[in-house]
């Protein structure tokens, strides 16, 4: 009997066709460690013999979509894999992806809204839709930006990085927010608890009087915090009845749209790049 036939013969019956089974090997891949992983392992993952597990690795090698380190002999995926989700990616921007959601929320509850991002160690508006009233906001209009400590919006992301990271945008931004005079590392540590815990933020310091705001963070299909959508409005309209209402909406809008967001999406590597771009002032 052949190896082909004993092959086949064990084989369980998932994946069960070519496709399937191509896709099996470049999932298992994705979850490998980033050295990558030998045949043994991924045969293993996928529930198929090694022989057919080597033969769809070597046809993905020819692709392009699969690379093996001629020292390890360990597989892991191939930057032609990564150019064609690229593509994908680009199908979408956050901004476009964000301002239905922006707009429905303005219109129902007549409050400006905004959509912020990260830009190193600051939050940078990308889009803003004018509610009814009169607002002063910390990043003003389209391309205004603040330092993550400060307002709403900076501080729902900033509550959602990676610890270490967090710690250190906290450790280089605290000299930067010292002129706002109300924040210490004790508050902003605290502040970052409640958020985590509450899932958005409401930071209220009188920093800009009569203004009040909410916040909710948006995450990407990895669970990484991307953005942020907030309300900007008056103190008296945003006050303990109404909260709830406003958390529960904004909530809702943020988790449809991070169903959606590509990890490839450029506006959230480089934020400013597409105002340029787009001839927009900033």
């Amino acid at each position: 009997m052949t190896t082909e036939l004993i092959d086949t013969q064990i084989e369980t019956t998932l994946p069960a066709n070519g496709v399937q089974r191509i896709f099996a090997v470049l999932r298992a891949l994705a979850d490998a460690p980033i050295e990558g992983a030998r045949v043994t392992k991924i045969a293993k993952m996928i529930g198929l013999t090694q022989g057919t597990t080597h033969r769809l690795l070597q046809s993905l090698i020819v692709e392009g979509a699969v690379e093996q380190d001629s020292n390890s002999k360990m597989y892991r995926l191939g930057i032609d894999l990564f150019t064609i989700a690229a593509r994908a990616g680009n199908a979408w921007d956050l901004r476009s992806l964000c301002r239905p959601a922006l707009l429905r929320l303005s219109a129902s509850l007549g409050d400006t809204l905004f959509l912020l991002v990260r830009a190193k160690l600051d939050a940078v508006c990308v889009d803003r839709i004018d509610g009814d009233f009169p607002i002063r906001s910390f990043t003003g209009d389209i391309g205004g930006r603040v330092a993550f400590g400060v307002g709403q919006a900076a501080m729902a992301i900033l509550a959602f990085l990676p610890e270490d990271e967090r710690d250190e945008v906290i450790r280089y931004n605290l000299p930067r927010i010292h002129e706002f005079g109300v924040f210490d590392e004790v508050f902003l540590r605290a502040e970052v608890v409640r958020i985590r815990e509450s899932g958005y933020s409401a930071l209220s310091a009188g920093l800009l009087d009569g203004m009040a705001g909410l916040a909710v963070p948006i995450f990407d299909s990895r669970g990484q915090v991307v953005a942020a959508i907030s309300i900007g409005t008056l103190t008296n309209r945003l006050n303990a009845e109404r909260l709830p209402i406003v958390v529960q909406m904004l909530k809702r809008e943020a988790e449809a749209i991070s169903r959606r967001i590509s990890p490839f999406d450029p506006i959230m590597r480089r934020p400013m790049h597409q105002f340029v771009q787009a001839g927009e002032s900033v």
